[in-house]
């Protein structure tokens, strides 16, 4: 059974409370059992993590690199300013990384309009709440 990571980053773990406007009413912990179940159905082991923390994202894609057939992540803010991140999805290339973002970062705030990761991603799914996170494993099990 191939496994991906699933990668969250910073204010992810405030998901129900913060901004339901934007990001919706769903928890992490809801999420993380909605990619549980697909990828069951997929085949899929599910490894999904979150941290707050810049340099513990980038240990786990190091990590990633050497355990996980591919990484779904949400960096958060992290999209827009690290190029830390940018070059540890470079550095574990070919392993594939699809983008998920809750909003439609491009509908938002000019400054979020830009993604670090996608140059360095197969792809990027935004603007679909939390079924981008499902979306986001089909895409993976589709290149396996």
């Amino acid at each position: 059974m191939k496994t991906v990571f699933i990668l969250n980053g910073p204010n992810l773990n405030t998901l129900g409370k913060r901004e339901p406007d934007i990001y919706g009413g769903m928890t992490l912990a809801s999420i993380e059992e909605d990619c549980k179940a697909a990828g069951a159905e997929l085949g899929l082991a599910i490894d999904f993590r979150q941290s707050n923390h810049e340099g513990v994202l980038v240990d786990w894609i190091q990590e990633a690199g050497d355990k996980a057939a591919g990484i779904a992540i949400n960096a958060g803010a992290y999209t827009h300013t690290s190029i830390a991140i940018h070059d540890a999805i470079r550095s574990i290339q070919p392993v594939p990384v699809v983008e998920v973002h809750l909003s439609n970062i491009h509908a938002r705030e000019t400054f979020r309009h830009l993604s670090r990761i996608a140059p360095v991603s197969v792809g990027m799914i935004c603007g679909f709440g939390p079924l981008g996170y499902v979306l986001a494993l089909r895409a993976l099990a589709a290149r396996f």
